[in-house]
């Protein structure tokens, strides 16, 4: 499969503004989302004007920014003020606090004012489930799935990628994200449950041109690679 047969979106994940900005340049993503830990890792200090600049930069495709707090009222607040900041926001709501306590009120709350929501990390179908039935009929919204990770925990993620995929599905305007990407084959598996969006770091996107490329080729390219790097080293074995 090549870079062009894909008809899922990519999304760019990231919170540094100069990758953003090439990322958008570049044509090649349909979205960006962020979140706490990666503006920490870009060195972010002013949460609003990070946002403000993001939104001049790229107005035109949705752009996802997660809200801080850990109670559900500070919550609502920060989610407001996000919204407010420019048409194509996504603001990003985890399914729980750090205590386990459900999102699910504020989410139907935030969704029935017409907020457009991306619900972070999801983990299990029963997760998405009780996220769509609260999001209201005719807003747009997004349930990301940590792929990812359950891979990592030892669990089957295209399996419950497929039936997230389907639950989302079941009401217009709801996208399903396959999230915590790995590698670009992962775009292919994303696609082939019928997931929406797929988002990826900036070190993927720098991989797509390999989509399709000729394994035979690819070899020779790896040797090639090899040969340099040894010669640069300067090494006598004989």
């Amino acid at each position: 499969m090549k870079f062009e047969d894909l008809t899922i979106d990519i999304y760019a994940d990231g919170a540094d503004i100069q990758e953003m900005k090439e990322a958008y340049a570049k044509g090649c993503v349909k979205g960006f989302t962020t979140n706490p830990t990666l503006m920490r890792k870009a060195g972010v200090r002013d949460y609003v004007a990070f946002a403000k600049e993001a939104l001049q930069e790229i107005p035109d495709l949705p752009l996802s920014f997660e809200v801080f707090a850990d109670d559900f009222k500070t919550m609502e607040r920060e989610a407001e003020v996000i919204c407010a900041l420019g048409s194509n926001v996504y603001v990003k709501i985890p399914i729980t606090n750090s205590k386990g306590e459900s999102s699910i009120p504020l989410i139907r709350n935030l969704s029935e004012k017409g907020l457009q929501l991306n619900i972070t990390a999801v983990f299990t179908p029963g997760q998405v489930r009780q996220v769509v039935d609260v999001l209201t009929p005719g807003t747009k919204n997004i349930v990301s799935v940590f792929a990812g990770r359950i891979f990592d925990a030892g669990e089957d993620a295209l399996k419950i990628m497929r039936e997230a995929a389907e639950i989302c599905h079941e009401k217009p305007g709801i996208k399903s994200l396959w999230a915590s990407c790995r590698e670009v084959y992962n775009i292919v598996q994303a696609e082939q449950c019928g997931a929406d969006i797929v988002t990826v770091t900036n070190d993927i996107l720098m991989k797509l041109s390999n989509l399709g490329k000729n394994l035979e080729e690819f070899s020779l390219e790896t040797v090639q690679m090899f040969v340099r790097d040894g010669q640069s080293l300067g090494f006598s074995i004989v």
